[in-house]
C-alpha cells in the first residue's frame, strides 16, 4: 500500500468522516473518475458550468459550484454576502465596509463560523440559549434576529441542526422582509438526500455542503448551492482571474443576473479552489448518492453494523439516518484509549456518557472482523 512506502500505517476509522482522520474512502467508480480527469486538461470555468447545471438539478439551486471543502463554501458564501457583484467591494476583502455583519443565534456559535469572519464578516450573536444552559426554556427568536438587522447587515447566518431555533422557514421570511440573504451551514446534514433540496426549498439563499462525507466524494471538496447572483460573486472570488479581460466570458449558468462590469482580481477566495479531478469526483459521488435511496442506505450501513456486532459479541445499535453501534464499557475513556493504541478510532463524543460509538461510514470490508475483536476484548478486559 502507498502509505507503507511513505511510513504512514493506516488506521481503522470506526469514528466516521472526521478530516482529522482522512475521511472516509471512496467508491472504485469516483476513484476512476478521478484518475481519468487527471490525464486532460479543461477549462475551469466550463467544468464549474457543467457542475452547476449537476448541483442545480440535484438541490433545486439556481447554481452552484463545488468548493474545496465546505468550510471553503462557507467563506465564499460570506464573501458573495458581502460584495455581491460589486468588483470594487471584492477587491477591497477582507477591509468590508460598513456592511459586513452576520445575524445569527448565540446557540448556534461554533468554532467553524470563523469562515465568516476571514473575509471580513462581523458575527453578531442573538438571543440567550436558556435551553441548553438548562436555565430555562427559551432561545433566540425570529423577531429578536429581525430586531438586530439593520444598514450594516450582510446577511443572516444559520446552522442547520435538529434542534436549531428559530426555524430556517422562520428566519427565511425575515430575511425576505430584511432583503438580506441567508447563508445555511449544512455541512453534516445529509443522510437524509432530502436535505440536498430542503434548505433551498425552505428559504436559504445560499447553503454549503461537504462533499467528503456521506456523499462520499473527495474529502477536499464541497458544494456551494443557492442564488445565481450570489453563486456568480463566490465564483469570481475563488477563480483565477489572471487573463485579458475581452478573453473572459461568464457562463451563462451564472449569468442569469448582470454581470460584473469589470474583472475583480484574484479574491478572497482564492485558497478556496477544487481541482479538475475533485470536482468530477465530487460530480460522480453526488449522483451515486441520490441513486441510492435513504432505506437502502440504512440498511447498508446496519449490515455492516451488525457484522461488526457480531465479532464482538456486545452492543446495541441505534437507529438514525447514519446507524451507530453504542458500546458501554466499564471505563469508557480506558477502552478508548486501549483501541486507540491500536490504531482503531471510535467516536468520542459521547464518553461522557461512557459509550463507545461505531459510526461504519468510513470503515471497510477488511477491517470488520478486527474491529469487532478489539470492541470485544476492550468490553471484557478494560479497567473500571
Amino acid at each position: 500500500m502507498i502509505y507503507e512506502t511513505l511510513g504512514v500505517t493506516p488506521i481503522i476509522n470506526a469514528a466516521g468522516t472526521n478530516t482529522r482522520l482522512s475521511g472516509g474512502m471512496m467508491a472504485p467508480e469516483v476513484t476512476a473518475a478521478m484518475a481519468e480527469a487527471a490525464t486532460a486538461c479543461v477549462d475551469i470555468v466550463a467544468l464549474q458550468a457543467a457542475a452547476s447545471r449537476v448541483i442545480a438539478e440535484i438541490t433545486g439551486a439556481e447554481a452552484g459550484i463545488v468548493t474545496s471543502g465546505a468550510s471553503a463554501a462557507l467563506l465564499l458564501g460570506a464573501a458573495a454576502c458581502l460584495a455581491r457583484l460589486d468588483t470594487a467591494a471584492m477587491d477591497a476583502l477582507p477591509d468590508a465596509g460598513e456592511r459586513r455583519d452576520f445575524v445569527m443565534a448565540r446557540s448556534q456559535r461554533n468554532m467553524y463560523d470563523r469562515a465568516l469572519r476571514v473575509p471580513g464578516g462581523r458575527i453578531v450573536e442573538v438571543g440567550i440559549p436558556d435551553r441548553f444552559s438548562g436555565a430555562g426554556v427559551r432561545d433566540a427568536s425570529a423577531a429578536e434576529i429581525a430586531a438586530a438587522i439593520g444598514p450594516r447587515t450582510a446577511g443572516l447566518f444559520w446552522v442547520a441542526q435538529p434542534w436549531s431555533e428559530p426555524s430556517l422557514p422562520e428566519l427565511s421570511r425575515v430575511a425576505r422582509e430584511a432583503g438580506v440573504p441567508l447563508l445555511v451551514d449544512a455541512a453534516a446534514q445529509l443522510p437524509p438526500s432530502g436535505n440536498l433540496r430542503r434548505f433551498i426549498a425552505e428559504g436559504a439563499d445560499l447553503v454549503c455542503f461537504s462533499g467528503g462525507k456521506a456523499i462520499g466524494g473527495p474529502q477536499s471538496s464541497g458544494i456551494l448551492a443557492g442564488r445565481r447572483d450570489l453563486v456568480c460573486s463566490a465564483l469570481l472570488q475563488m477563480l483565477d482571474l489572471d487573463l485579458p479581460e475581452p478573453q473572459f466570458r461568464l457562463p451563462p449558468e451564472f449569468a442569469g443576473n448582470a454581470a460584473p462590469p469589470r474583472l475583480p482580481q484574484h479574491g478572497i477566495g482564492r485558497s478556496c479552489k477544487a481541482g479538475k479531478e475533485e470536482i468530477v469526483g465530487l460530480l460522480v459521488a453526488l449522483r451515486r448518492f441520490v441513486a441510492e435511496s435513504d432505506a437502502d442506505r440504512t440498511a447498508r450501513l446496519c449490515a455492516v453494523l451488525e457484522r461488526v456486532r457480531a465479532a464482538a459479541g456486545v452492543g446495541e445499535i441505534a437507529d438514525g439516518a447514519v446507524p451507530l453501534l453504542l458500546l458501554r464499557p466499564r471505563d469508557a475513556r480506558a477502552a478508548e484509549a486501549v483501541l486507540r493504541s491500536e490504531r482503531i478510532h471510535v467516536g468520542q463524543g459521547r464518553l461522557r456518557e461512557g459509550l463507545l460509538v461505531v459510526n461504519p461510514l468510513a470503515l471497510a470490508e477488511r477491517d470488520l472482523e478486527r474491529l469487532g475483536a478489539a470492541l470485544g476484548r476492550v468490553m471484557r478486559d478494560a479497567p473500571g
